[in-house]
């Protein structure tokens, strides 16, 4: 019997394992609904009990959104981004504030440890999000934007606070949508130059004053829901 239990609970875990790595590698994009019990159970050639389990430890870690009668949903691509999603539930300010924690010190970093191909990358992101904040195409604003915050945290070179900011991902990107949507982009500084020269120049000081002036005031401005869209 406990060598049975053993084997199960194996199987479990390979389950898991191979459907959060279909998440994590985009194969079910946050808010597809995935497929079925029985397509799945069908598909990793195990019994549908399992699958049962697998994807309701997958709901409790914050990854999957089981909804009764309609189906199952990805809601976030890791368990630090579901936790953040629990624990921030849909407030913008929360966000924003959990934003700027992370973002501060991940400037500060990059100023110190940026390289040129950082210095690249976030030059031609920020020219993305100018010309898409000129032509107000917001969708390519989100993606720029949210992509600009990531590679400046990236380019500390801090592996663990890289790691945990790729966590709240979904919501990073979610609060940049809201606050174009709600156009408090067009009411705040939205340049980001002066971030990006600060990190150029190896200044940790006023990297980190910009960012963290950048996010307050966003949180000045910002208040209500962070609609998820």
């Amino acid at each position: 019997m406990p060598l049975a239990t053993t084997r199960r609970t194996r199987l479990v875990d390979q389950v898991i394992g191979q459907l959060k790595d279909a998440i994590a590698q985009g194969d079910w994009p946050i808010g597809t609904r995935i497929p079925p019990e029985s397509a799945l159970s069908e598909r990793l050639g195990v019994g549908r009990n399992t699958v049962r389990e697998a994807v309701r430890a997958l709901a409790h870690g914050g990854l999957l959104d089981v909804r009764q009668g309609d189906g199952t949903y990805v809601r976030a691509t890791s368990e630090v981004s579901g936790a953040v999603r629990r624990i921030c539930g849909t407030e913008l300010r929360e966000v924003l504030q959990v934003r700027r924690g992370l973002e501060v010190e991940g400037a500060r970093l990059a100023a110190l440890a940026r390289n040129e191909a950082d210095l690249t990358r976030l030059t031609e992101l920020m020219d993305a999000r100018d010309r898409a904040q000129r032509e107000r195409d917001w969708p390519a604003f989100v993606r720029a934007d949210a992509e600009f915050h990531r590679t400046v945290v990236h380019s500390g070179h801090n592996e663990l606070l890289a790691e945990l900011y790729r966590g709240i991902t979904e919501a990073v990107t979610a609060s940049v949508a809201a606050t174009s949507r709600d156009h408090l982009v067009e009411q705040v500084e939205t340049g980001h130059q002066d971030l990006l020269a600060a990190i150029a120049n190896r200044d940790p000081d006023r990297a980190a004053a910009e960012a963290g002036g950048l996010l307050d005031q966003l949180l000045d401005a910002a208040a209500g829901p962070l609609k998820e869209e």
